[in-house]
């Protein structure tokens, strides 16, 4: 069980479905030197890494896939060299590790129509993908894939040679797509089979949103963790709407299963993805806004910019011990209340002694926040500090900052024994 929210890297922000080598190797490097110290651990190669020609967020229909003999897709060499002669992800993985962080990918679920038309063997079966295809079952936004056939018994030994091979290459991180909505129980069911009985920890996530919440407890039960959105972009009133997604989901996330608010579209994005190369189109306040929700919440944390573009703010954000601290070590978050433009989230540390208590400027002009102390069941109260700009409140009874448009303040209060 990940008993805390993994944090790391997504190439999909930055890089769309192109990605190359020497772009993850850039990355995975700036965050050993600057990162791995903080928490951030997770280096992930998004979509697409098996074709050849992609060079965007556009996916190109039709495209020839590499794949292996028994259905297998395989890394781009042109795009990962050192995939070459059939060494797959393992020397990236390798290299990776060396670095002292962990290695993951993206998979759409199902198997490659390429392997479908050209009858393809599974490994260790008498069939092939043509047997266990169910070819009604396609992803309504990329053209690669098939689903299986849940009630085919080779379908589970097509997903134990997939996982087999990524454990082989030393994958210990595995994005699913096209699995969580529309939701794909049997499907999610055999690769969470594959990879309990592969030998290695590898992280099972679960893409993309809305994955539906009456399904919390067998998705639980299967993940450890699973998209609440459809992809999250630097735009406010996605921000705004993750409110909504962070409240249904309180009561199903942590204890080692996480809810995901998504990638973090901050630094430098959309180099070869969706809205052209820029720094994000988030104001501070917005940014400030996205760190306090992802940590009080304790949604994983994946960063979608090219990270070796980073200037000193956004590498501050990702370096902030305090809100870190939050999303690795706190419980019980919950919204405290909601009315007009003010949001307030509360939690508490490991330690019963500190609670802290966030507050948010959802509307367009600046507001006053009070929340008081006894609202958030703090008693015996020695201090109260907000986080980011290190003021101690002056008040005995809350907490009061003036907060501006789309901007968050975040309280740690210091309580007696409680």
């Amino acid at each position: 069980m990940h008993k805390s929210p993994p944090m790391g890297w997504n190439s999909w922000d930055c890089y769309g479905a192109s990605v190359c080598e020497d772009e993850v190797r850039a990355n995975a490097e700036y965050m050993a030197r600057n990162l791995k110290q903080y928490g951030w651990e997770y280096i992930i190669v998004d979509i697409q890494w098996y074709e050849p020609t992609a060079e965007s967020n556009e996916y190109h229909d039709g495209a020839k896939l590499v794949m292996d003999e028994y259905s297998r897709l395989m890394p781009a060499e042109n795009r990962f060299p050192s995939a070459a002669n059939g060494e797959g992800f393992h020397p990236l993985a390798d290299y990776v590790h060396s670095l002292g962080l962990k290695f993951g990918i993206h998979i759409l679920r199902g198997i490659p129509k390429q392997a479908v038309f050209e009858r393809t063997k599974i490994l260790n079966s008498e069939a092939c993908a043509a047997d266990i295809a169910d070819v009604s079952s396609i992803c309504e936004w990329n053209g690669d894939m098939y689903g299986v056939n849940t009630d085919k018994d080779d379908a589970q030994q097509y997903y134990n040679s997939l996982i087999d091979l990524y454990c082989s290459w030393g994958v210990d991180f595995l994005k699913v797509d096209d699995i969580a909505r529309p939701y794909r129980e049997k499907e999610i069911e055999l690769i969470k089979n594959a990879i309990d009985s592969c030998g290695r920890d590898i992280m099972l996530s679960l893409s993309p949103g809305d994955a539906p919440v009456n399904k919390a407890r067998h998705i639980r039960r299967h993940a450890d963790m699973w998209r609440m959105t459809d992809d999250f972009w630097d735009d406010w009133e996605q921000l705004k709407k993750m409110f909504d997604y962070c409240r249904d989901w309180s009561d199903y996330t942590g204890s080692g299963h996480w809810a995901d608010a998504d990638m973090l579209p901050l630094g430098r994005i959309g180099i070869r993805s969706r809205g052209g190369g820029r720094m994000t189109a988030f104001t501070k306040n917005e940014q400030i806004t996205i760190m306090t929700l992802w940590s009080i919440f304790r949604s994983p944390m994946f960063f979608g910019g090219d990270m070796t573009y980073n200037d000193e703010w956004t590498l501050s954000l990702m370096r902030n011990k305090e809100i870190i601290y939050i999303l690795k070590h706190s419980h019980d978050a919950h919204e405290l209340y909601r009315k007009k433009n003010e949001i307030v989230w509360v939690c508490e540390s490991e330690n019963k002694n500190i609670k802290y208590a966030a507050q948010f400027n959802i509307g367009n002009v600046d507001i006053e926040i009070y929340t008081g102390f006894e609202e958030i069941g703090a008693r015996d109260v020695l201090s109260a500090r907000e986080i980011w700009t290190n003021i101690y409140s002056g008040a005995d009874d809350g907490v009061s900052a003036m907060i501006g448009p789309h901007g968050a303040a975040i309280w740690k209060i210091e309580c007696g024994k409680n």
